[in-house]
């Protein structure tokens, strides 16, 4: 507490990230921000678009970037990221860099200075088809924000196998994959039985009918006779993070 205290008082920290490191969270109008998770669990806190208004989302991504000097959003809408721009002109947060990522729903914004990981590991992203790119995308964000190198390997679904034969060895080469796919999801089996590093089946909600938004796909992953380990429906951002702690297992920082 007293190192805390005293970078307060010598001006290197602020007061609301000495708050985080004391308590473990910032406290904001609109919520509680984990500022400690990274630290504690290896996996950065993200501010969920869903079901918050465009002032929440820009509220935590403000103490986001107070805090930690990073804020990750997921699931945005045009609205969330326009308050988010908004956000950091009215705070003179006009160096920020934003990435925003449309197909993913993604928005990362760094303060200056702000140092990202590097890990000595690489995570393939693979989709069955382009419909896919929105969950595949998170979690190629998520991946990357943690550190990982990302090699997107995308639209080599079973109908056309001959194009998964084509970059097998691409895949291969990665330290782990996310494969995500939909419809009856039978990508991800395909790879888990021709690699020899972890996969991440991602089943995605494309399909309709008996089975479809994804249902077939998941209970297809979870009957795959490959091994794998298989997160939920669009579940990109927790195929993403499973992805970076294997990534930081293979770098030796897990």
């Amino acid at each position: 507490m007293r190192d805390v205290l005293e970078a307060v008082a010598d001006g290197d920290i602020t007061v609301a990230e000495a708050e985080s490191r004391l308590a473990g969270y910032a406290t904001t109008d609109a919520g509680r921000f984990d500022a400690a998770r990274e630290g504690r669990r290896g996996v950065p806190e993200a501010i969920l678009g869903d079901g918050k208004s465009p002032e929440a989302v820009a509220d935590l991504t403000s103490a986001a970037l107070e805090t930690t000097g990073r804020a990750i959003v997921t699931r945005t809408t045009p609205d969330h990221r326009d308050a988010v721009r908004e956000m950091l002109d009215r705070e003179g947060e006009e160096d920020a860099t934003v990435e925003v990522t449309p197909e993913a729903g993604t928005v990362v914004a760094r303060a200056p200075g702000f140092d990202p990981p590097a890990l000595a590991a690489t995570v393939a992203v693979v989709t069955a088809g382009t419909s896919d790119a929105g969950p595949a995308s998170e979690a190629a964000v998520i991946a990357r924000e943690m550190g990982a190198a990302v090699e997107r390997i995308d639209d080599v679904g079973v109908a056309g196998i001959h194009r998964l034969f084509a970059n097998v060895d691409a895949i291969r080469a990665a330290d782990v994959a996310v494969v995500a796919a939909g419809r009856e999801g039978a990508l991800p089996t395909v790879v888990a039985g021709l690699v020899d590093s972890p996969v991440i089946g991602l089943p995605v909600s494309v399909g309709y009918g008996e089975g479809g938004e994804g249902e077939a796909a998941l209970l297809g992953m979870l009957q795959s006779c490959s091994v794998l380990s298989v997160v939920n429906v669009d579940a990109g951002f927790v195929a993403g993070a499973q992805a970076g702690l294997i990534a930081r297992a293979v770098d030796g920082g897990g």
